[in-house]
């Protein structure tokens, strides 16, 4: 998108570093990972969205609510405006998915092409969820392009959370999951690989292995390559490659904690995640991962080109935008 919009600042040049931070990459990209709805189910406008995209180099985006609203308690003075603002619980929150309905269909049809939503409203350890995702995925025909982000096994979220945890292997999900394939519906699944107390071996790794197995023709993504705060292990990269390899439906997205803990460190690319991403870039896709804070764009893609720099052009314009594109663009709409 041009950046006519943004008037270029010669005499200031702190200021003209700081406009060159809001405009995002130097690469066009399609932010595959994008809430724009927050823990207290607020979004700004459409207009701020739009807006954001533009200044930040995002062509297209793959947009959700948030499953899960945080619980404003008697005790706490302040609303919560994140998952970790304070001690309060957590529920799920199936209208998150008319707020981004009626965001999305409030946008010109020209507008409209440049966003792919998914519907993430249920909870995934009831039975009943599978009614409410079709409940909603008929509600708004021609809306949704997926499903997710499921948020499963989360660090802290998890903890916080009201009921059992969720988990990629539980047997509500396998009636979404089966009703996704049906529908040729990507999922994109916040699975932690392991717990916030095991740094030694992927704990959850097999919850989310009997998922990919069971459902061989469903488009998983990975979010964040299963890693949150406080979870990492020992060469994490090899425990990607082999899941990719093994799995050539299941997709990863660079987003939040993994690239600044593993993919990029201190700024500077890994040989390994870049030798991976060469490898499997058909299979990567990139996203912010911010949650309605579409003023942010532009910091958090720039970032990522340092490690894009490193990459062949084929692989680079792969988890830009081919990968996003290939999965979400050549989706089946609703009968």
């Amino acid at each position: 998108m041009p950046n006519e919009c943004i008037p270029t600042l010669t005499r200031d040049p702190e200021a003209a570093s700081s406009l060159a931070r809001l405009r995002g990459s130097k690469y066009p990209m399609i932010d595959s990972h994008l809430h724009i709805v927050n823990f207290g189910q607020e979004t700004p406008s459409a207009h701020k969205l739009i807006r954001g995209m533009d200044r930040a180099n995002v062509k297209k985006a793959v947009i959700f609510g948030m499953p899960v609203a945080k619980l404003w308690a008697e005790y706490d003075r302040e609303p919560p405006d994140y998952y970790l603002a304070n001690d309060a619980q957590c529920y799920y929150y199936p209208l998150t998915d008319f707020l981004v309905a009626d965001l999305y269909l409030s946008l010109p049809p020209e507008q409209q092409q440049r966003f792919y939503p998914l519907l993430c409203g249920f909870n995934p350890t009831d039975g009943f969820a599978i009614r409410d995702v079709e409940r909603i995925y008929e509600r708004f025909p021609n809306v949704w392009c997926g499903i997710g982000e499921i948020l499963l096994r989360h660090d802290d979220l998890t903890a916080l959370t009201y009921g059992e945890p969720a988990r990629a292997n539980h047997r509500a999900l396998w009636r979404i999951f089966e009703f996704a394939e049906d529908k040729d519906l990507p999922v994109l699944l916040h699975q932690n690989i392991t717990s916030v107390w095991k740094s030694d071996h992927p704990v959850y790794l097999y919850e989310l292995e009997e998922a990919l197995r069971s459902f061989p023709r469903a488009r998983f993504t990975l979010a964040h390559c299963g890693m949150s705060r406080r979870v990492n292990l020992p060469l994490y990269h090899k425990m990607i490659e082999r899941l990719l390899e093994r799995y050539p439906l299941l997709h990863v997205d660079y987003s939040w904690v993994i690239f600044d803990a593993a993919i990029c460190p201190n700024g500077i690319p890994s040989p390994e995640w870049l030798a991976l991403t060469e490898k499997y870039s058909r299979q990567i896709l990139l996203g912010s991962d911010l949650v309605g804070k579409f003023e942010r764009l532009g910091p958090e893609l720039q970032r990522y080109d340092a490690f894009l720099d490193e990459l062949s052009e084929q692989a680079r314009e792969n988890v830009c935008w081919r990968t996003a594109e290939r999965l979400y663009g050549n989706r089946k709409k609703s009968d």
